[in-house]
């Protein structure tokens, strides 16, 4: 067994030793005649710990190089530093995992793109270290959050026959060599695949998520998702994580009040959990950062409807490059007017025609709109999409029509309608972008450890 002590414990006073032994990597190194000293970093926490090496004890420090695995045992004692409280005098060094001049990080500051091309690497840097423990703590309060609203946990299929949103953009499964793919009539012969018919990679977990939640009363998913959008912004990837609750008895009023509890939730814990991170991102990465926090923690979320933002949205037209026309969807110039210039704080847009929508969402009685719902953060846009669910066989079977399902591939899902049907609604949000939101990191590639997007794979 390793016996070690970690730099978290050393740095906030956990741990009672004054002689300790740790294991990390060298984050800065610096020698001098007399003494030479080392910022090591275990992953526990941000900040580094340092080690100090009397030169009488250690002629021989060449191996202290940046990016370096070393074991060192020595006495913690008082730092003189403004930096840390506390450090180690350290009397044994092991070089366990020397670095060559080749290390590409030998340098302090590196470009975000330039660590972007070496994501096997970048956690070792003090940003993606921050970025990936936070992800650990919001993946902890989501958890959290609906354990202790009365939630239960599903795991919902990575492969399905489905395309919830309808938007054509997933991926294909087979187990068909692709170069001897046989074709009858103009049309893929699937006898011969896995499951023998036309299988995808799922791109959400909602409507597998509908029926545990009209057995269960309130369940959540949180997996990853897959969607083969061309888009390459810095909002798309092709491979993400989705928290997707579905919860009965809710309607649209019970759906927006959960998600609003729920990012007020997650912020609050983060705020608690990670005030070291925040403040580094506060310093290097988004200067309003800290505010986004408060006003997450404390601001009354606003609210309007999709009609009466366009209203508004006319009356301002002249500062849009497209004129706002009812029955489109709301740009992005839109959405960040709505919630940056004109409410200035987080908004739920609500009843969305239901051209412009999935046939799974509740027909309101003008028959126009659908009771749904989007929420728009400042500076980023739509962050959550929900809606109550169509409950209504006869419904939910005309709207399927006019979206061009095939309503044989959903019969289990209408056989929820047939047989003790109920009111339901639920939820979709992105993981990767609320993380980026916390942490004012501007890509998704960088709050994911391994990207995927179009065209690139490590």
């Amino acid at each position: 067994m390793i016996e070690r002590t970690s730099v978290k414990s050393i740095l906030e006073g956990e741990c009672k030793e004054k002689r300790v032994t740790v294991y990390g990597w060298i984050r800065t190194a610096r020698s001098g005649k007399n003494v030479a000293f080392a910022s090591i970093t275990d992953g526990s926490v941000s900040s580094g710990l340092q080690v100090v090496f009397d030169r009488d004890k250690f002629d021989d420090v060449s191996g202290l190089a940046t990016g370096a695995c070393i074991r060192v045992s020595g006495s913690i004692v008082d730092s003189p530093g403004a930096e840390q409280s506390r450090e180690v005098n350290a009397d044994e060094l092991e070089i366990i995992g020397p670095v060559g001049e080749d290390y590409p990080l030998q340098k302090k500051k590196h470009s975000i793109e330039f660590l972007r091309s070496m994501p096997h690497l970048r956690a070792r840097t003090n940003t993606f270290g921050a970025v990936f423990r936070m992800s650990h703590h919001l993946s902890l309060a989501i958890h959290r959050f609906f354990d202790e609203n009365g939630f239960f946990f599903i795991h919902a299929p990575l492969i399905t026959t489905s395309d919830a949103e309808g938007a054509g953009e997933a991926f294909q499964v087979t187990s068909m060599p692709l170069e001897s793919i046989t074709i009858k009539n103009g049309e893929v012969d699937y006898s011969m695949d896995y499951f023998k018919r036309q299988a995808f990679l799922t791109v959400s977990a909602q409507l597998e998520a509908e029926p545990l939640a009209l057995a269960m009363g309130k369940v959540y998913t949180f997996g990853p998702t897959f969607r083969a959008d061309p888009s390459d912004t810095r909002f798309h990837t092709a491979e993400f994580w989705m928290i997707e609750p579905e919860m009965a008895f809710f309607d649209l009023d019970d759906d927006i009040s959960l998600i609003k509890d729920f990012i007020k939730f997650t912020a609050r814990y983060l705020h608690e959990k990670c005030p070291e991170e925040i403040s580094f991102f506060n310093r290097f990465y988004e200067k309003k950062l800290k505010e986004r926090y408060s006003m997450l923690m404390e601001s009354d979320f606003a609210r309007i409807t999709y009609t009466d933002a366009f209203e508004l949205l006319k009356k301002n037209s002249g500062t849009f490059e497209v004129e706002p026309e009812w029955g489109s969807d709301i740009s992005t110039e839109y959405e960040r007017f709505l919630a940056e210039q004109h409410f200035g704080c987080p908004v739920f847009v609500t009843d969305y025609p239901a051209a412009i929508k999935p046939f799974y969402m509740r027909l309101n009685d003008d028959r126009r709109t659908v009771a749904c719902t989007d929420l728009l953060f400042p500076q980023v846009g739509e962050i959550v999409g929900g809606s109550q669910r169509e409950e209504r066989l006869d419904v939910l079977s005309i709207r399927a029509k006019e979206c061009g399902i095939d309503l044989d591939d959903y019969s289990w899902y209408f056989d929820l309608r047939k047989w003790g049907s109920a009111p339901h609604s639920g939820f979709g949000l992105g993981f990767e972008r609320l993380l980026m939101y916390l942490t004012g990191m501007e890509n998704i590639r960088d709050v994911i450890p391994f990207p995927r997007s179009k065209g690139k794979m490590i």
